[in-house]
Formats: structure tokens, sequence, C-alpha cells
């Protein structure tokens, strides 16, 4: 069972399995990963609720920490874990690890990062663009998230057709990706989800303006979006972070400024 992988409202991963056991099976002798203990699975109270009541063996060996969904970067999701869990120094390590063999860059034009995407695929390698489904103000790079698209075109569907990822005009959200993969992607990210010192702060837009989120599952659910959207790419990837426009209450600069800055400072090269 995978952890952060929660975006659904009702959704509660590991922490309601185990709840499970506690409830309905106190006689069964529970063994369990001791990395479930980590921020992403969010299962602590739940582990130790079941350890108060019901026998529980801890064992290393049942961790599967090497994911298999990337050939070229078996630490990506330590990575992106890390990325997300906000410890610079670890990510930063993490990504020196695995760089020469899966790339990541960043950007602040969309032009630059649909580029590189036709440079770095080969073949029949197929690249796409994935945003978060609350990624709203991304509308004057001309990505609208309330369009709908065709996952089946979007998936399969060849170069000469514009209802696919290669046209690199539809985009598809966490949602629509969720367990799937591409080869290259462009990971589009909006003013819903920002960086800052004291952590990572979510919004959702509602009207003409963000609204800063406040419940805890939801802000989960965010994060958990983009962790989602970050490890989707089996090769290598592009994040493109907006330059925001000072004229737009909408798309102030400083919703994504801190964002990229962050991203650098853990050693991400950038294409200007």
């Amino acid at each position: 069972v995978g952890g952060g992988q929660e975006i659904n409202t009702g959704e509660a991963g590991i922490s309601e399995w185990i709840k499970a056991i506690r409830t309905k099976f106190k006689d069964w002798e529970t063994h369990i990963s001791p990395y479930l203990f980590d921020s992403e699975y969010d299962a602590m109270d739940s582990i130790l609720d079941l350890k108060n009541e019901c026998k529980v063996v801890f064992n290393p060996d049942l961790h599967l920490g090497v994911s298999m969904r990337s050939i070229r970067a078996e630490k990506l999701s330590l990575f992106v874990k890390q990325l997300l869990d906000l410890n610079k120094k670890e990510s930063k390590q993490t990504l020196q690890s695995f760089q020469d063999q899966y790339p990541i860059v960043i950007t602040r034009s969309i032009n630059k990062a649909k580029k590189w995407l036709k440079e770095k695929a080969r073949g029949s390698e197929r690249y796409g663009i994935v945003v978060s489904s609350q990624a709203y103000r991304l509308k004057p790079l001309a990505i609208d998230v309330k369009s709908p698209i065709n996952p089946v075109h979007w998936f399969l569907n060849g170069k000469d057709d514009i209802r696919s990822s290669y046209f690199l005009e539809d985009v598809a959200t966490e949602f629509q990706v969720q367990g799937l993969e591409l080869d290259w992607a462009c990971v589009t990210w909006d003013g819903d989800l920002r960086y800052s010192n004291s952590g990572w702060r979510s919004f959702s837009f509602k009207g003409n303006n963000w609204q800063k989120i406040n419940k805890e599952e939801r802000q989960r659910y965010l994060i958990n979006a983009y962790r989602v959207l970050l490890t989707r790419a089996r090769k290598g990837m592009v994040i493109l972070i907006p330059e925001g426009n000072e004229s737009d209450h909408t798309r102030n600069p400083q919703f994504y400024d801190n964002t990229f800055e962050y991203f650098r400072s853990i050693g991400i090269p950038s294409i200007s």
C-alpha cells in the first residue's frame, strides 16, 4: 500500500486498513513496516492505537523501499517525499544521486518547457503536461483544468491527434493520471500550493480570489495531488512555475517566486 496517494474526499489510506484490523480482528497478530510512521502515510495514531490493543510486530523487511515506476530513478519517490516534507538537505542529496540518470529541471516559461520535452523524447516516448485540479489561474498559459479530457485519447493516441498528450494542449490532472505514467512530464505549478518558511500554504480559488485552505484533510489532499503529479514520469520531468503578473491580483508573482527559489535551493537546475 503506497503512502500519500489520497486525493479524493473520503480516502483515508493505510490508516483505515489498520483501524479495520483493530476493530474487527483483535485476535490477529499484525506485522507492520516501521516506515509506516513516516509522515506521508499519516498513520501514526492508528498504529499506536492498534499496538495498545493488539499484538503488533514491526518488521523493516516488509517495506518496499525501491520504486519500480521509473527504471532510471529508483529514488524518485524518496526525493519527492523529502521535497514535499521540506527537508532541504536530504532532498538535495537524493537529487544529486540520480540527476544524471533522471533529469529534473525548472523553468518559468511554458514554451521552454514544451521545447525541453520535445527535445528529450525519443521515438514513441510519450510526454504531456500535468497540473493540479485546483490550478485555476493557469488560463493565461492556455491551460484550463475545467476543460475535460478523454484519458483514452490523451494517453493512447498518436502525435497527429490534437487530443493526445503529445500536442501539449490538453492537460491531465492528478485524478486522470493517478496510477498511470508518461515517459516525460511537465508538472505545471499554480498558486494553490505555495512554499513559505513556515511550510506549505494551500489555497483554493473561489469567485475572484484565492482562499486559504484551513482543513487539515484538504491540505493533505492538495499536497498528495502534487505528489502524484511529481511521480508520473518514467525518465525525467520539467517543473514549470509561472512568473505571474503584477497587474493580476490572482497571479501575483509572490504566489510563485518563493516556490521557484525553493526548488532552485535544493539543486534543481533552471532552464532560461
